[in-house]
């Protein structure tokens, strides 16, 4: 009987709770990405956005995890420039890149002679930023630069990317079905990044569309017109391998060092090949780089490498550019000086611990931070004066251990 009364009892209770008023039951929790596509919706008017195109296009956007998971993702080891240059300039690549030149060689030309941007350039940069447009990223951009500017560490490109994306749409650039990219929303075949696209992108064939992702005189046009306002001269070198001399200060391997050809010449730094008054004009500023310390090659770089390093500002990527680039036109990648392969870059804890030697050993870095910045490096050239070494600013396994030594 009690067994019976206890479970009537339960019985009342479920159909209680099943039959409670709407008021009486729990509140769902508010989705904070919800609130903050509600929130960004004024900034976005704020800035010409109609309120029908942000209405349309915000209802279906998502947060990405994976785009959450890339932008937090901070990789323990950083990739050495060398095995960085054997991808960027693979046999597949250039076989890919001699190609994909020959099969559009009219529109490469035109838009070369229109831009004064070299044919090979253009390429190279189609080639390492899509493989010829094979790689282009079929993430929606709209979802990716949501998720970015909702929470992480790059926030405020993830707003300001979000702007211009909805500036795409609402101009009528572009629809949001074209809008396909990266996970940092880079899009189309050379990877524009929104603002990018808005300040440089170019509706070669005039049909009212700037369409980056299919049609190549739009795509070539686009690229070169942003490496020509960036300051890029048709016809004249990016850069090339030079051999520095015995007493070579490394202090003035920057790129913030600019000398005229004919003073660097005079101070002992000779090319790999032809003459220096056969490749450049002797008067032109150019800056010597060791992007491997004094145990790898040199380099000898120009404006057109600096224009490059503004599509991405990365020494790396300018060098994968300038070297596929040289292969297509029919030069060759090969170098005097081999890279230092035996020399491993520094994990993150490593790249902290060398900030803590320097600080404990009075030499200022700046925050211990595993980010090997400005402070840094002048920091490390200091130091290695201060041992008799070659002040490269270079942080790596070897130089960590000798630093350390005490």
């Amino acid at each position: 009987m009690r067994n019976t009364a206890l479970a009537t009892l339960s019985l009342f209770a479920v159909a209680t709770l099943s039959w409670a008023p709407a008021w009486a039951q729990p509140a769902e929790a508010p989705d904070p990405f919800a609130a903050f596509i509600q929130s960004f919706k004024a900034e976005a008017l704020a800035n010409g956005i109609s309120a029908e195109i942000y209405d349309r296009e915000m209802a279906t956007v998502k947060k990405r995890p994976v785009v959450k998971e890339r932008n937090a993702n901070q990789p323990e080891f950083v990739r050495p420039i060398w095995s960085y240059l054997d991808s960027a300039v693979s046999e597949r690549r250039v076989a890919d890149g001699k190609m994909n030149m020959a099969a559009k060689d009219d529109v490469l030309n035109s838009v070369a002679a229109q831009y004064d941007v070299d044919a090979s350039i253009i390429t190279a940069i189609w080639g390492l930023e899509s493989a010829y447009g094979a790689i282009q990223g079929d993430h929606d951009v709209l979802s990716a630069l949501a998720t970015l500017a909702y929470d992480g560490r790059r926030q405020k490109y993830g707003r300001q990317q979000l702007l211009g994306a909805l500036k795409i749409i609402d101009n009528g650039y572009a629809t949001r079905a074209q809008l396909k990219g990266s996970w940092a929303g880079a899009m189309g075949q050379t990877q524009f990044i929104p603002t990018t696209y808005l300040s440089y992108a170019v509706d070669a064939d005039e049909d009212g569309r700037r369409d980056l992702w299919s049609n190549h005189q739009d795509v070539f046009a686009s690229t070169a017109n942003y490496l020509s306002r960036s300051g890029f001269d048709g016809g004249t070198p990016w850069g090339f391998e030079v051999i520095l001399p015995a007493d070579f200060d490394y202090a003035d391997a920057s790129l913030g060092t600019r000398k005229p050809v004919a003073l660097w010449a005079s101070l002992g730094v000779m090319p790999v090949g032809p003459s220096f008054s056969d490749r450049a004009n002797l008067d032109a500023d150019a800056s010597i780089i060791v992007p491997a310390g004094a145990g790898g090659p040199a380099f000898m770089v120009f404006q057109n490498f600096r224009a490059i390093l503004r599509y991405n500002n990365a020494t790396s990527y300018a060098l994968g550019v300038g070297m596929l680039s040289d292969v297509l036109a029919g030069g060759t990648n090969s170098l005097k000086n081999g890279w230092p392969i035996d020399d491993r870059p520094l994990t993150r804890a490593e790249r902290k611990a060398l900030q803590q030697a320097l600080a404990d050993k009075g030499f200022n870095p700046g925050p211990v931070d595993g980010i090997v910045g400005a402070g840094t490096k002048r920091a490390l050239r200091a130091w290695q004066r201060s041992v008799e070494l070659p002040a490269d600013g270079y942080a790596s396994a070897k130089v960590l251990e000798r630093l350390l030594e005490g």
